[in-house]
């Protein structure tokens, strides 16, 4: 067999040098006609060593025949059948080998996703307890998204999974993102729907929300994680990549840290997609739609006439409110980074969102002036009024009650 060196040289002598057949020939010390298979190969030349044969030659004829019938039948089953004695392992690869020839075919659906289809959502809770003040610590969950076309990773913490929480969340990763996937996916979390009757059936909220949008939600069936794969790829990979090595103050270091990892990890080479999330992200998001001029109404939000303590209530927490409202109804909104009441126009109350529970957070602005107004009521209240009383004599009783006098 001619070396590659040689099948090299022949090629290049008789196409630059254009040296004839016969000449090659003559100069390398071969024959003309492994000159002219040199010049008609299509590839360069390549050892094969026969074949030795192995012992498992034999019973192929009896493995075809137990496959024919049973074609999912196990390795150790058949080696049993055909009574081997010989090593397992060559016996496993020739039935390898063989096994696809008597399987029915059943070709993999292999599912693409066009610019700005959807995107998968999901929980993911972290396998760390994050400070959230008052001296507590809490295992908080955060929202996870992936946009199918980019896989573009969004994710933030959360202060709990109810769902003023949850589509605060939802609402503040595709502000950032600038548009809004047509579909979102999700399983059943008890602030998106659950399934009833063999159908998918969205909350209230939920129902809203992708109706200020202008999307989609689907409900993934009972028992079928492959419908959030992407989704469910991206929660290990957080776990694995971002998580180890690192600790946290509060929930707003976790998500700073979040923040900057995702910069990165959007720009890594994705095997999947062979190229990055950041080269298709433009591409996808020019598909998706438009996010609304007005932010739906998200977060925790309730009207409630302010009662005498001028406290309202967020979750498990207790916020101060302006006592000079107190009587009045009052607005009380809150998103992740804080809880504002309003009474009318006027905005009597402002706090920065607690993550730890119940707590009571008051405005050293909002005591002072209840003291105050404490003071000034217990000021301007008269005292009881200066009424003289006669004082009777004994007798008169006595004579009132037809007693006589004793000497």
């Amino acid at each position: 067999m001619i070396k590659v060196e040689d099948w090299a040289e022949i090629r290049r002598l008789h196409r630059a040098e254009q040296m004839p057949i016969k000449a090659i020939a003559r100069r390398m010390g071969i024959s003309k006609n492994t000159v002219k298979r040199a010049l008609a190969a299509e590839e360069p030349p390549k050892y094969r060593r026969a074949g030795k044969g192995s012992i498992v030659d034999a019973v192929e004829p009896q493995i075809r025949e137990l496959l024919q019938q049973f074609p999912d039948m196990p390795a150790t089953v058949i080696a049993e059948r055909i009574g081997w004695q010989n090593s397992l392992t060559v016996l496993k690869d020739r039935i390898r080998l063989l096994r696809p020839h008597y399987q029915p075919l059943d070709p993999a659906s292999r599912t693409t996703y066009r610019p700005g289809e959807l995107a998968q959502c999901d929980l993911w809770f972290p396998p760390v307890r994050v400070p959230v003040g008052a001296g507590q610590t809490a295992g908080l969950p955060v929202l996870v998204m992936v946009s199918g076309y980019s896989r573009w990773l969004m994710a933030r913490m959360l202060p709990s999974r109810a769902a003023g929480d949850l589509f605060a969340g939802m609402w503040a990763l595709l502000s950032g993102l600038g548009a809004a996937p047509k579909t979102l996916v999700w399983d059943n979390e008890g602030a998106i729907g659950q399934w009833k009757g063999g159908r998918p059936q969205l909350t209230a909220e939920a129902s809203a929300f992708r109706g200020m949008l202008g999307v989609a939600i689907r409900q993934c069936k009972p028992g079928d994680p492959e419908a959030k794969g992407l989704v469910e790829r991206a929660n290990g990979y957080l776990e694995t990549s971002f998580m180890p090595g690192r600790s946290f103050t509060g929930p707003h270091d976790f998500n700073a840290q979040l923040a900057e990892w995702l910069a990165r990890a959007n720009r890594r080479h994705h095997r999947r997609i062979e190229c990055r999330p950041a080269d298709r992200i433009e591409a996808d998001r020019a598909g998706m739609v438009a996010l609304p001029p007005v932010a739906p109404a998200v977060g925790w939000r309730r009207s409630t006439r302010l009662a005498r303590d001028h406290y309202v209530r967020i979750a498990s927490n207790d916020y101060s409110v302006h006592p000079a409202v107190i009587g009045r109804l009052v607005e009380v909104v809150a998103d992740l980074e804080q809880v504002s009441v309003r009474c009318g126009d006027r905005m009597v109350a402002r706090h920065e969102r607690c993550w730890a529970a119940h707590q009571t957070i008051t405005d050293p602005a909002h005591a002072a002036s209840a003291a105050a107004m404490r003071r000034s009521r217990a000021q301007s209240t008269p005292g009881p009024a200066q009424v003289q009383v006669e004082q009777r004599r004994l007798s008169d009783y006595d004579t009132l009650l037809g007693v006589e006098g004793v000497a």
